[in-house]
């Protein structure tokens, strides 16, 4: 069973130090290990850990990313709130 996290759960996720955590659609993905093989470097992975990065995510990847390294880095789904 996948952990369910709030935004403000992965916003406590922007270093190294606590883990980097990005959110892409629904899913909550743990990219600290993944910096160094990340094709497009680590730079924009550092400057969107701890936030929403759905929009840039799609703006540069396919599907076929996601469904290649998702596995691996997915930790959980994000949880859902109430649009007011």
């Amino acid at each position: 069973m996948s952990k369910t996290f709030t935004a403000k759960d992965v916003a406590e996720h922007k270093d190294e130090k606590s883990g980097m955590y990005i959110i892409v659609d629904s899913g909550v993905y743990d990219i600290t290990n993944f910096l160094d093989e990340h094709p497009g470097g680590a730079k924009i992975l550092k400057r969107m850990a701890g936030k929403n990065a759905t929009k840039q995510f799609w703006k540069y990847h396919g599907k076929n990313v996601l469904d290649k390294y998702g596995g691996k880095l997915k930790i959980g789904e994000l949880a859902e709130t109430a649009k007011l």
